[in-house]
């Protein structure tokens, strides 16, 4: 497994090593030990979510706040998305900033996102299986999120706004500056 920190402090590009003979492929998808050695803490996941979007289907971008915030272990099983995660750690060095990952079946890439991160992907295939783990439940209360589109952020998401297909509640998320204002 090859882990390669991002240019945002804790956030992690995760590599499979594939064995493939006649009869397919195999791969370690996760193992505790050298997930914790490479990133140097202590990661306990605690939940599981899958989900399976449309092309253009846009799911971000999403956080959790204080003491419900969540790490997240992302990949894709099935089509190709385009994985996006925002620092938005008040007195990270990196503040604002994002990361862009294409993740799909066919490159088995995981990206881990650490806690304080807004998350979010869009399905660039014309459908996109999407599974991750958190290493803490979800909070109702505690959720936030800032509109995919934002222009300080000013995120390439690779595909036309004449594509993007969101939630109404995505379409109600606030500006990054109107998020910041409630960072834990």
């Amino acid at each position: 497994m090859k882990i390669t920190e991002t240019k945002l402090k804790g956030c992690f590009i995760i590599e499979p090593r594939l064995f493939q003979d006649e009869r397919g492929y195999f791969f370690e998808s996760f193992n505790k030990n050298q997930f914790n050695k490479a990133i140097g803490e202590e990661v306990n996941f605690v939940q599981d979510n899958q989900s399976l979007s449309k092309r253009g289907a846009v799911r971000a971008l999403h956080y959790q706040v204080g003491v419900y915030a969540q790490a997240k272990l992302v990949r894709v099983l099935q089509g190709e998305v385009l994985d996006v995660a925002v620092d938005i750690r008040k007195d990270s060095a990196t503040f604002g900033e994002h990361v862009v990952l294409e993740l799909s079946a066919e490159n088995k890439k995981q990206l881990f996102i650490p806690r304080g991160f807004a998350h979010g992907f869009v399905a660039l295939s014309e459908t996109a299986e999407f599974f991750y783990k958190c290493d803490n439940f979800y909070n109702k209360e505690a959720e936030g999120g800032i509109i995919y589109n934002d222009k300080t952020l000013n995120i390439d998401w690779q595909i036309p706004d004449s594509e993007v297909v969101l939630s109404e509640k995505d379409r109600q998320l606030p500006s990054f500056k109107e998020a910041i204002l409630k960072f834990d």
